[in-house]
C-alpha cells in the first residue's frame, strides 16, 4: 500500500511541475525572516548585527510534513560612529541558508542568498526619513531522491522491483540554479512610532527548473510587497503590526495582523509579546515572544481553516524563530522585537 502511496505521490508532483512552476517556501513569521522576504531589509536592524534561525514544520498529521528552516546573519559595515549621532548613510551586508523537505526527505530544497545594502538617510531631525536598496544573489538546487520511489514499470505483480528501469527516460534531477532579487524599503521614525514599507522581486531572471528537461520550465519571479507599523500606547506598551503580499506565478498570498509588547523591564531591555495573524483562506495564527537584552525568542502556531481541516487526522503547523542582535545602541525609539 506503501509503495502505491509513493506513485500516486510522484505522479502528482510531476503533474504539478507540468501545469504550475516551482515556488518558494513561506513562513507565518514572515516578520521573522526578513532575507526572504526583502533583500532590502539587510542591516535594517536597531544594532550593528543580528543573527536569525527559523524552523517550521507544515501539515504534520495526515501526511509526511514539510519541513523548512533557515539561518541568516547580516549587519551593517564600513560604519563611521560618532558618539551621540546616528550614521548618515551605511552600507549593509547579509547571508541566508535555507532547507525545505517534504515527503520525509525525499523531495529535498537548499538555498544559498548572499545580499548588499546601501541605505541613506533622507532627512533627520525629530523625524527620520530612510531609504535602503538592496540586491541579492541567490544559489538553489532541488533534488528528488528516484531511489526512494517506485514506478508502474518495476511492478512485478507480487512487488516492486527497484532494481528494474523506471520507464521514465526523461525524468532527470534539477540542476543547480543561479537566480537574482532586487528590493527597496522606505522607513520613518520617530521616537514613538516607526513604519516601515518596502518591496521586492525575487528569481527575476527565470532560472530553468525542470524534472523533464524541459526548456520551458523555469522558476517565476516571486513579487513582494510588505509593510510594519510599531509605536509607543503608553509607557509601557507598544503596538506591533505587519503585513505581507506575495505573487509568484498563479500562486498568491496574504497575510496581516499584529500584536502587544509589554515592557517587563527597560533597563533589561525584556519585553513580551502576543499577537494573532491572518493568512490568506489558510489559516489563523496566534504568536507569543519574549525579547531579553540582545535576544528575542517566537512561537507561532497555525490554526488551519482551509478544507485540510475537515481531514480525519487533523493537521498541525508551528514555527519557531530566534533572534541575537549585537549590542544595541542607547536611546532607540520603538523596540521593534524583530529588527
Amino acid at each position: 500500500m506503501l509503495k502505491r502511496i509513493h506513485i500516486a505521490l510522484v505522479g502528482l508532483l510531476l503533474a504539478c511541475n507540468m501545469c504550475m512552476h516551482a515556488q518558494d517556501p513561506n513562513f507565518s513569521q514572515f516578520f521573522s525572516s526578513p532575507l526572504n522576504i526583502n533583500p532590502g531589509l539587510t542591516a535594517n536592524i536597531a544594532a550593528d548585527w543580528r543573527a536569525i534561525a527559523n524552523y517550521r514544520t507544515q501539515w504534520l498529521g495526515p501526511a509526511a510534513p514539510y519541513t523548512t528552516g533557515t539561518i541568516s546573519y547580516d549587519r551593517k559595515i564600513f560604519q563611521h560612529k560618532i558618539a551621540g549621532m546616528e550614521e548618515k548613510n551605511y552600507w549593509g551586508m547579509g547571508a541566508m541558508v535555507m532547507f525545505d523537505y517534504a515527503m520525509q526527505g525525499i523531495v529535498k530544497s537548499t538555498y544559498g542568498s548572499f545580499n548588499l545594502l546601501y541605505n541613506i538617510r533622507l532627512t533627520g531631525g525629530d523625524k527620520v526619513n530612510r531609504l535602503g536598496a538592496g540586491f541579492g544573489a541567490i544559489y538553489g538546487n532541488r533534488y528528488v531522491d528516484f531511489n526512494r520511489l517506485t514506478f508502474q514499470e518495476q511492478f512485478t505483480g507480487s512487488g516492486f522491483n527497484t532494481a528494474l528501469p523506471t520507464g521514465e527516460a526523461a525524468l532527470t534531477s534539477m540542476k543547480p540554479y543561479v537566480s537574482a532579487s532586487f528590493g527597496l524599503v522606505y522607513s520613518r521614525s520617530t521616537d514613538k512610532s516607526n513604519i516601515d514599507i518596502g518591496t521586492s522581486i525575487f528569481h527575476f531572471n527565470k532560472p530553468k527548473q525542470t524534472f523533464l528537461s524541459d526548456p520551458n520550465q523555469f522558476l517565476p519571479p516571486r513579487w513582494v510587497v510588505h509593510g510594519n507599523y510599531e509605536a509607543w500606547l503608553n509607557d509601557g506598551l507598544v503596538l506591533n503590526t505587519n503585513a505581507i503580499y506575495q505573487k509568484q506565478e498563479k500562486a498568491s498570498y496574504y497575510s496581516f495582523g499584529g500584536g502587544l509588547g509589554f515592557e517587563i523591564s527597560r533597563v533589561e531591555s525584556s519585553l513580551f509579546n502576543a499577537g494573532l495573524w491572518y493568512w490568506s483562506d489558510n489559516a489563523i495564527t496566534p504568536y507569543v515572544g519574549l525579547s531579553y537584552r540582545d535576544m528575542q525568542f517566537g512561537i507561532s502556531y497555525d490554526f488551519t481553516i482551509s478544507k485540510l481541516r475537515e481531514t480525519p487526522r487533523q493537521t498541525t503547523s508551528f514555527e519557531i524563530s530566534f533572534i541575537l542582535r549585537g549590542s544595541k545602541p542607547p536611546g532607540i525609539g520603538v523596540p521593534c522585537p524583530w529588527k
